[in-house]
């Protein structure tokens, strides 16, 4: 039973690596000989046209799923059960629990680990003030904004402690508005409390300016056809770093892979 509430992961190298990685679903194939290494406290993010396998993807590096071929290891482990405990996985909605409280909601991780109610939402409140959630303690889910809803579930995800976060198009149900101030205050989280990140998402500007690397990846089945720096890496402004010449031109280089991957080529 875990009994630690510090949110901190563990020590030690908690990067991950797919080698050769493949994986179908019967005959259909999904993922083909996907190569990919993210260093410990690197955010990279994935790319790619509908279909291609990016949330497969994480689910194969979360060991929520067994690849067909190749090698998937975090933090050197490559059994199913040890990469699990070893990420955090944010699917696209929230899944926040109607009935429970937004506290009850962030602490849900620490429960599922065996820690005991009362410490679980102590160790979650502590964070209710960074995260821009003072106050909102005892509100359900029904009475938070959306991009508050994703704080908390961000939160649940993170409260956890462990090292490796996957995270599954987290703001794709926002408005862009709210999506662009969910991005620079993901921004900052990550700039406070340094993660290994994989994040799916189909805004290629979004991955320009959360990654530190933005891997492209072809239709069906997906293969990485081009790898990309970022000339921003997670700037305080958000607005001064998207309109920024370099980082244009790197969204148009990215654009035009995306559009090379979607044909297949």
């Amino acid at each position: 039973m875990r009994q630690d509430t510090n949110m901190k992961p563990e020590s030690g190298q908690q990067g991950l690596s797919l080698t050769a990685l493949q994986h179908s679903y019967g005959e259909l194939e999904t993922l083909a000989a996907i190569d990919l290494e993210v260093p410990a406290g690197g955010v990279v993010g994935l790319v790619g046209p509908s279909g291609c396998g990016k949330s497969t993807l994480l689910e194969l590096i979360c060991g929520l799923r067994e690849q067909t071929g190749g090698r998937v290891a975090v933090a050197g482990h490559e059994d199913a059960a040890q990469r699990l405990a070893r990420c955090a996985f944010m699917p696209q909605r929230d899944l926040l629990l109607p009935w429970y409280s937004a506290l009850d909601n962030a602490a849900l991780a620490l429960r599922n680990q065996g820690l005991r109610r009362e410490p679980a939402r102590a160790a979650a409140a502590d964070l209710f003030e960074r995260f821009g959630l003072g106050g909102f303690e005892a509100a359900r889910p029904t009475e938070l904004s959306g991009g508050m809803r994703q704080r908390v579930a961000f939160l649940r995800t993170l409260v956890a402690g462990k090292p490796v976060l996957a995270l599954d198009e987290p703001f794709a149900a926002l408005d862009a508005i709210t999506r662009g101030e969910m991005q620079e205050w993901l921004a900052a989280a990550l700039r406070t409390d340094p993660r290994t990140v994989v994040l799916v998402t189909h805004d290629v500007e979004e991955a320009l300016y959360l990654c530190d690397r933005v891997a492209v990846l072809s239709a069906r089945p997906g293969r990485i056809v081009a790898e990309l720096g970022v000339p921003a890496r997670r700037a305080e402004d958000r607005d001064a770093a998207v309109t920024d010449p370099t980082f244009v031109a790197a969204r148009e280089q990215a654009l035009r892979a995306l559009h090379r991957g979607s044909r297949g080529s």
